[in-house]
């Protein structure tokens, strides 16, 4: 059949300019049938659709197609096979007829089957500080010029639509619990409910239905700021879909091309600024004549107000080594010699490492998300100086050490004497009972002197630790000189000049 403007152009020479059929088939080139059919129907335009497919070959197969078909739907994306290879399984099994019958019923089938499984929604609607939704993705950044697939986490409120996206290094439950101090404080609140997929950093068990076992710490954190958790139903992401166009948006708008950055705090610093500026651009989906910064800022009043920073860490267990050292995510960090022997609580945060034993501190370092890395704290071994002070020249703590101005400089100027290790040692151990500000001013005033024995800086904080002495005689007022003497020795140098 003839296409649309055929169709047209008929219907204009017949009705219009009053020709004949015959006139009308001899100029355009179409059948007399056509011509008639056009101008006897009053329809603009045709579609021609067999009503029946005739199949000789295919029509036995049919059957045993729609079982090859199905196999291979059900198959994991990866491991699904083309047409060609249901098409050659086929042919093996006997089918002698032709690749493109085979090819038009298998899109039948995909159609008929896409219909079948075609879901419907119904739109959500939610209130100011209702609920917002948290998830994950991950993308690709270049960081101090290496290539690094970086764990995104989405945060948006359901009302306003704004947004908090920050990037991590894992998906851990710490990164979780810092994750969602930081959008809390930037929304300055809450909503009433949070609206999760069941990651295993918050439901530990799915039950039936709607009840969830729910991670004892995530509790915990959704305590702290007022939050009912909610898990979706598994394999239902309509039910957040919110953050999860989110999700690709962000990865459009952000994180495409790829990013360039020094380091993750220069990556979330600027995420931060996009975000601002992306939700103070666009209008609202729904109240169309303000952005989603003004539906923002109206729905801060109806938050939950802000509950201050949750207490978010991991804790494992963890023996310590003879060389004070803890091993946590495929690297060592150092503690205090005197928790040798007795085993820590590793208090794992997003940016940071504390170590606990009994209750008390005897570490903490920047976190490290390398691999066979070690992390040392001079300061944990220097009570092992105090017994074995040759290990200050090679020992690994030491290298690198960058010590407070005057000490360093005292470091220096004892690496030359014979027991300068010794005395640098003893220097460091009044550390430990005079702390550093007071060892380093002796430092200071002992190099201000020309000295910088250790004899002499302990001597100096020795001084500074005594009080100084009261004056408990008393002079009678009949023994008191009208003119007291003067201490001046300048009186001796004009006797030298005048010998």
């Amino acid at each position: 059949m003839k296409g649309v403007d055929t169709i047209a152009r008929i219907r204009r020479e017949f009705f219009v300019r009053g020709r004949t059929i015959k006139e009308i088939v001899r100029e355009l080139h179409v059948s007399r049938n056509t011509v008639r059919k056009v101008v006897r129907s009053n329809e603009t335009a045709f579609e021609y659709e067999r009503s029946v497919q005739p199949r000789p070959k295919l029509g036995a197969w049919k059957p045993e197609l729609d079982r090859m078909l199905a196999t291979n739907d059900a198959r994991p994306a990866r491991e699904r096979l083309t047409l060609i290879r249901v098409f050659e399984e086929l042919r093996g099994l006997g089918y002698e007829g032709g690749y493109d019958a085979v090819r038009r019923y298998a899109r039948g089938w995909q159609r008929d089957q896409s219909s079948l499984s075609a879901s419907a929604f119904v739109p959500l609607s939610f209130d100011q500080g209702e609920a917002y939704q948290f998830d994950w993705s991950h993308e690709v950044v270049l960081i101090n010029g290496t290539t690094v697939t970086v764990k995104v986490a989405h945060v948006r409120l359901c009302h306003s639509r704004m947004l908090f996206v920050r990037a991590y290094p894992r998906e851990s439950q710490e990164m979780v619990f810092d994750a969602h101090d930081r959008a809390f404080a930037f929304f300055k609140g809450a909503c009433t409910r949070g609206i999760y997929d069941n990651m295993k950093t918050a439901v530990e068990t799915i039950f039936v239905g709607r009840e969830r076992a729910y991670n004892r710490r995530f509790l915990q954190m959704c305590g702290h700021y007022l939050v009912e958790p909610v898990a979706c139903t598994p394999a239902s992401g309509w039910e957040k879909g919110q953050v999860e166009n989110q999700v690709g948006l962000v990865r459009e708008r952000f994180f495409a091309p790829r990013l360039r950055v020094k380091s993750y705090e220069e990556l979330n610093a600027w995420l931060l600024d996009r975000t601002i500026a992306f939700a103070k651009a666009h209008r609202h989906p729904e109240f169309r004549d303000k952005t989603v910064w003004e539906v923002f800022e109206a729905e801060r009043p109806k938050l939950v107000s802000y509950r201050g920073r949750f207490d978010g860490f991991h804790a494992v267990p963890a023996s310590v080594s003879k060389t004070c050292l803890v091993r946590f995510d495929n690297n060592r960090y150092s503690v205090a010699a005197s928790a040798v022997g007795r085993p820590v609580e590793i208090r794992a945060y997003a940016d940071r490492i504390e170590l606990r034993q009994d209750g008390r501190v005897v570490g903490e370092h920047p976190r490290c998300f390398g691999r066979d890395q070690t992390i040392y704290d001079p300061w944990h071994y220097v009570p092992v100086l105090a017994r074995k002070p040759g290990a200050l020249r090679n020992g690994a703590p030491f290298k690198d050490w960058i010590l407070p101005a005057s000490l360093e400089r005292v470091r220096r100027k004892l690496g030359t004497a014979p027991d300068g290790g010794r005395q640098m040692v003893a220097i460091l151990t009044a550390v430990l009972s005079d702390g550093l500000p007071a060892v380093e001013a002796a430092c200071a005033e002992a190099l201000g002197e020309g000295v910088h024995s250790a004899d002499v800086i302990l001597n100096v904080l020795a001084r500074a630790r005594e009080p100084a002495p009261m004056i408990t005689i008393m002079t009678p007022d009949a023994l008191r000189l009208n003119h007291e003497p003067a201490a001046d020795c300048a009186r001796y140098d004009n006797l030298r000049r005048a010998v």
